[in-house]
């Protein structure tokens, strides 16, 4: 194979990225770890402890900029001409109001791609209000239906909008317009909502409503713990597991190995003998341990897998055969999806914020003076 069919998919592209937190940075990420160059602009003074822990902002460049100063947003828009795309997070009009707005940005560079990440649009009743994953998620109907019936909604941490709902589909859709500029040699603005990308991931369950197969009620549904066979069940020594046997015949494999008769186990599409399967399904597997569980359902099509804590998610066999996680350095996630061909390595370690400001605004035509007073240091 040749160096280019090695090279990261993304190899040759560059996005400035306007320094935020959250989904915004993970979208950078997500481009930077399939080997696109990601700038990012932060603020002279800007600190950031330990910034070889800040996986978020890993693969980047820095260079400072004073967007206060009509020479820092000058450099800006030098560095945004040479760039094929643009990563801001603020609320909407902020990115306006220092000039660097769609209009300014690709006026100087008509096949721009102008990634714009907010909690609830750039437009609608609440998009000048302040919000986090939390808000996003409770209004598209995903918070509602995540939990237990007889207690409050359960949300994942921030996963499912800041990192699912927004950074991937920003990713996601700077990409698509990277493949019409390839097209039409036009850019375009992308105003990814994280409460729009939740809506979007909650598809199947829209479907599922729309073919009355989905109750609007927590812990009712096939796959939000209303039925026995796909949910997470506490082992004797304190620890948990899980089970998904959605298909009849991975159900099948279950009884068998758990040693439940058929007949005791009766007919699972009767609601009615849920409550007294779950009964037994919980005793057995209250019975024994974790590792007792692990030897004897892991690896079989029992869809079986242990509740982990991230320090165990690191060491766990089929995790490190795959090396999902750093082998080396900090632990952190890899890079993922992986190719065949092409090659995504762990990319380097986040920058002091201004590392990269005189060798990068250097190489986009401005002089020693000019750098300066981009920065603010002027007299």
């Amino acid at each position: 194979m040749t160096d280019e069919t090695k090279a990261a998919p993304l190899a040759g592209l560059r996005i400035v990225e306007f320094a935020g937190i959250g989904p915004g940075p993970f979208a950078g990420m997500m481009l930077a770890d399939m080997g696109a160059e990601i700038i990012r602009v932060d603020r002279p003074g800007a600190k950031v402890e330990q910034p070889h822990l800040d996986f978020l902002a890993r693969g980047r460049k820095s260079v400072t900029l004073d967007l206060k100063r009509p020479a820092g947003v000058e450099a800006a828009l030098q560095l945004i001409a040479t760039s094929d795309g643009l990563i801001e997070g603020f609320r909407p009009g902020v990115m306006e109001r220092l000039g660097l707005g769609p209009d300014p940005a690709m006026a100087r560079n008509p096949a721009l791609v102008y990634g714009r990440m907010t909690g609830w649009g750039q437009n609608g009743a609440l998009s000048h209000s302040a919000g986090h994953d939390l808000n996003y998620i409770a209004i598209t109907g995903a918070l509602w239906s995540s939990g237990c019936a007889d207690r409050p909604p359960a949300f994942a941490m921030n996963l499912l909008g800041d990192f699912g709902g927004g950074g991937m589909f920003l990713a996601y859709g700077m990409l698509a317009a990277l493949i019409r500029v390839g097209r039409t040699g036009v850019g375009d603005v992308v105003d990814a909502a994280i409460c729009d990308g939740t809506a979007a991931l909650m598809a199947m369950t829209a479907s599922r409503r729309a073919k009355g197969q989905w109750r609007d009620a927590r812990q009712s549904n096939l796959l939000d713990g209303g039925v026995p066979w796909y949910g997470v069940y506490p082992c004797a020594d304190g620890e948990w597991i899980t089970i998904a046997a959605v298909e009849p015949q991975f159900w099948a494999q279950v009884l068998e190995l758990l040693a439940i008769p058929p007949e005791q186990a009766g007919d699972r599409n009767d609601p009615a003998t849920w409550p007294a399967l779950r009964q037994t399904l919980s005793a057995i597997i209250r019975s024994q341990t974790r590792d007792h569980w692990i030897g004897l359902l892991g690896g079989t099509d029992a869809c079986f897998a242990p509740v982990l804590s991230p320090a165990e998610a690191a060491i766990y066999p089929h995790n490190a055969e795959r090396q999902v996680f750093s082998s080396e350095g900090p632990l952190q996630p890899m890079p993922a999806p992986r190719f065949t061909q092409a090659s995504t390595p762990l990319p380097n370690p986040a920058p002091v914020p201004g590392a990269d400001t005189e060798a990068i605004l250097t190489s986009i035509g401005l002089d020693g003076t000019q750098i300066e007073a981009a920065q603010g240091n002027a007299n």
